[in-house]
């Protein structure tokens, strides 16, 4: 076994704790090539697609990789913000207000990082960063509220495929789910509470989660189960009735049986129905992206009204919103206790004194 070479260190350093957030990814640009790469990564985790391999190598990289990049890069093209992705912009957000809430907070000394499961910033590269910045802990947080094997397990995947090349490797906790977390929940009320004293408020809310097979549910995977418990406590926080709301799952692929009610054929069964006004919300993603913002916010809106729906809102993702950072502080708070360790300057002297006297270099 040939390890990774470890970073230079300094007795008397002082030892910090590291915070990761590690949200899906984003292709680098929206174009083809970019998408292309992005997809071949995304596409070709066996836990996102459980299919003997050797059959999905030849549908992935003989059918869809040839066909499917350039449509995508046209959808990312209507989404892109000047400063970049738009999942990847407010992620970064994310990671920098919650540094300075943390700080607020603590003086322990605290690094936060964010990662893309694929794409760039890699997990890899970012975990490196941690090392370098001596973080000998570091908490791990899957920014996906409802635990699933094909979104959270995957971001442990890597970070064990990485730590398997390391010589020292730090102490590492996970956030598994928060789909029950108060701070969570209350957040994605106000959000919608904001919103509906400034728009008005629909005949209904659709909550839009990502889909995913229904073979994950029959084979164990509590994905759906939490998805209708935030469904309940969200309609709970916001006083609606079981008529005023309802559950749906997006973003389809393929032939096979995916979790259903799908969310297109809702919008649509909901537009014949004559609603006045629905509003969507995706309580499934904390930042908004190519789901959100395209397949949602645009697609769903022709579903709709081509079904002849009347008005239709799509009510944005939590992203940098102040209550939704401080409920993510209280989220990594409770999960560092007994970790946050402030420095005290004294005993790093002696600690340092200590190991020149055993024969470490300066």
């Amino acid at each position: 076994m040939t390890y990774q070479p470890e970073p230079s260190f300094t007795h008397g350093t002082p030892e910090k704790t590291g915070v990761l957030l590690v949200n899906l990814g984003t292709p680098d640009a929206p174009t083809p090539e970019a998408v292309r790469r992005y997809l071949k990564e995304f596409l070709g985790d066996p836990r996102v697609v459980e299919m003997p391999r050797a059959i999905w190598w030849l549908i992935l990289n003989g059918i869809i990789l040839n066909t499917r990049p350039k449509k995508s890069a046209a959808k990312y093209a209507k989404v892109w913000l000047k400063e970049g992705s738009p999942l990847r912009v407010y992620t970064d957000k994310q990671a920098t207000l919650l540094q300075g809430y943390l700080s607020q907070r603590t003086k322990a000394p605290l690094v936060v990082k964010y990662a893309m499961r694929y794409g760039n910033p890699s997990v890899a590269q970012v975990l490196h960063r941690l090392k370098e910045q001596n973080c000998q802990r570091i908490l791990v947080v899957p920014m996906y509220p409802q635990y699933a094997a094909s979104t959270t397990a995957t971001v442990y995947d890597s970070l064990f495929d990485e730590l398997k090349k390391m010589r020292n490797t730090p102490a590492l906790r996970s956030v598994k789910h928060f789909h029950d977390h108060p701070g969570y929940i209350k957040a994605l009320a106000g959000s919608i509470s904001e919103y509906w004293m400034k728009n008005g408020r629909p005949e209904k809310l659709l909550m839009s989660f990502h889909g995913l097979p229904e073979y994950t549910l029959k084979n164990g995977d509590p994905y759906h189960c939490e998805c209708h418990k935030t469904g309940r406590l969200l309609a709970q926080e916001l006083g609606l009735k079981p008529e005023q709301y309802a559950v749906s799952f997006q973003s389809r692929f393929g032939k096979a049986e995916w979790l259903q009610p799908y969310t297109t054929a809702t919008l649509k069964e909901l537009g014949g129905q004559k609603l006045k006004r629905i509003d969507v919300v995706c309580p499934g993603f904390v930042a908004d992206c190519l789901e959100t913002l395209e397949e949602i916010a645009l697609e769903g809106k022709e579903d709709f009204q081509h079904a002849g729906g009347g008005e239709y809102h799509y009510i944005p993702c939590l992203n940098d919103r102040n209550d939704w950072i401080h409920a993510l502080t209280d989220l990594v708070l409770d999960n560092l206790h007994g970790w946050l360790i402030e420095p005290n300057a004294a005993e790093l002297e002696q600690s340092r004194l200590r190991a020149l006297a055993l024969g470490a270099k300066k």
